[in-house]
């Protein structure tokens, strides 16, 4: 199976499109600012609220809402952990050793947060969930750094191994020579992709986890800086450590040696990325390729075209099914139609053979829109308790690939099946339906002969205003009618008279156009250039 990672870096954002087989399986943004509460980040928060009733505490982590913090999540070692950072800010010269602090008692399972924070305590959380809609994000007080092949936790003092190791033997080795070069004071958690991983390997990336917890420390222990980027208004709040970004955390989570290529159109990013795969697999460092050619990396790769026909509200399946999804705040619901095509006259066939295509398409689109919380899925009615089992049965088996984790109810009586998914990030929205950028939704447009007049017009103002050497990308049905012919061809007549490269741009309206300079960068128009100056 071809397994690629597309990325594509613009100025306000990073996308990740996952491929297998060139389908694209998973697809993430991250936004390329500070306010960017990521799960993994670490920060020195202030208690704002403790709230009995739910046994929670509301935490000022510098996002406009406040973090939600559960009893559980302050971890078992929560008295030990505040005892150590209580250390670690009152003496900002020297940093005491986790190996020779003190053990305080574990907290109880069944205990109330009251009795262990107050309305302006500081304390250290780790981000478990992103915001979501009006809810700040979700934090725990257990904090713990991860890796590709463990995940190194502070005063944890145990060493655990995945479940998917199911090989005895191996589960012992790795145990034992995790062992043999951890730490007093630390714990571990032995990730599935450390199976047969040499000790050279493992013990090196142990090291790395120390060094980036030590640095998470020592960023403690300065001063909060004065123009630290936050909604907070409090000083002493602040992020401590930031995880990887979301381009090296999906690689950590989800690189095989099967992966074909890692294609990057943003040098910097490229680099980072080539950095860490020569880490993790020196071996195959040559796949991370930067992506340099003028068409946009998503239309080179055909990614644009199937987030416009798979993250709609209406996506169709093979033989003419379709499936109609809508979100609410409480749940996503998924109804299953087969459309006016017949593959069997049996009723109860024709049933059972779209909900199993119908099933796939499922599987898929939760996982390429990272859908998270309750879903309900309406599929098409079957009388047969056989073909209701073999559905549910076919569902399981397709979730299996699914890195998050879930839960999947058998078909209940009103046709309905029941699934949970692991949610922690907003799920990915698209709207890909096009609002002309012409008649802005009124109706009414200029005649479609003389948009090249305008275009050619825009290209005479903004090359007086940026100079020659501009890009222009235009719609593929504009560009291809302005690339027509030899003799009247207007991208040949544009490239020699006005100095401009013309190309196409899967992503845009079909009038709409968008200038670049030599290299790429978006250019605003001359009109809000001078209205700046």
């Amino acid at each position: 199976m071809k397994s690629e990672l597309i990325v594509d870096v613009q100025p306000t954002e990073i996308a990740i499109a996952f491929t297998e087989d060139d389908r694209l399986q998973e697809f993430s943004r991250e936004r390329r600012d500070e306010d960017n509460y990521a799960v993994g980040n670490i920060y020195y928060g202030r208690v704002k609220k403790v709230m009995p009733a739910l046994n929670a505490a509301f935490v000022d982590v510098g996002y406009e809402k406040e973090a939600f913090l559960h009893y559980p999540d302050l971890g078992d070692s929560f008295l030990t952990m505040r005892n150590y950072l209580t250390q670690v800010v009152s003496n900002r010269k020297r940093t005491p050793l986790i190996e020779q602090t003190e053990r305080q008692k574990e907290l109880a399972k069944d205990g109330q947060i009251g009795d262990y924070l107050q309305v302006g305590d500081m304390l250290l959380v780790q981000v478990t969930k992103e915001p979501i809609n009006t809810k700040g994000p979700r934090v725990t007080a257990e904090i713990s750094i991860a890796g590709r092949n463990m995940v190194l936790i502070p005063f944890a003092d145990k060493v655990m191994v995945s479940q998917k190791i199911r090989r005895e033997s191996e589960r012992k080795r790795l145990t034992q020579l995790i062992r043999t070069i951890l730490p007093a004071g630390y714990g571990v958690i032995i990730r599935t992709v450390a199976e047969g991983k040499r000790s050279a390997e493992l013990d090196n990336e142990l090291k790395i986890l120390l060094q980036r917890w030590e640095d998470t420390v020592h960023v403690l222990q300065q001063p909060a800086p004065v123009s630290a980027p936050k909604k907070s208004k409090d000083a002493d709040v602040r992020l401590v450590s930031e995880e990887l970004g979301r381009t090296i955390g999906t690689i950590r989570d989800i690189f095989t040696p099967e992966f074909t290529s890692i294609q990057v159109n943003d040098y910097q990013v490229y680099n980072e990325v080539l950095q860490y795969v020569r880490l993790i697999a020196p071996e195959s460092a040559k796949i991370v390729k930067f992506y340099d050619k003028e068409q946009p990396i998503f239309d080179h790769y055909d990614i644009t075209r199937q987030m416009k026909t798979g993250l709609g509200r209406i996506v169709g399946f093979k033989n003419g099914g379709y499936l109609t999804m809508d979100k609410t705040e409480a749940l996503f619901s998924i109804d299953v139609n087969s459309g006016s095509k017949k593959l069997f006259e049996d009723q109860e066939e024709n049933a059972y053979q779209f909900n199993l295509l119908a099933a796939d398409e499922i599987a898929h689109q939760l996982r390429l829109r990272d859908i998270g919380g309750i879903i309900i899925v309406d599929f098409i009615d079957m009388d047969t308790k056989e073909h209701q089992q073999q559905l549910y049965e076919r569902m399981r088996e397709l979730m299996k690939r699914d890195r998050a984790r879930h839960n999947i109810l058998p078909l209940s009586k009103f046709g309905l099946m029941q699934i949970t998914r692991q949610r922690v990030r907003p799920a990915v929205e698209m709207n890909v339906m096009e609002v002309c950028p012409t008649c802005q939704g009124k109706g009414k447009v200029q005649p479609t002969l003389l948009f090249t007049d305008t275009v050619e017009n825009e290209i005479e103002h903004f090359t007086s205003h940026y100079g020659k050497g501009l890009r222009v990308e235009l719609h593929p049905y504009v560009y291809a009618y302005a690339n027509r012919g030899l003799v009247n061809n207007l991208r040949l007549r544009w490239q020699w008279q006005y100095g401009v490269k013309v190309r196409e741009n899967q992503s845009l309206g079909m009038l709409e156009m968008r200038f670049k300079d030599a290299k790429g960068n978006l250019l605003p128009h001359p009109t809000e250039q001078d209205s700046k100056e």
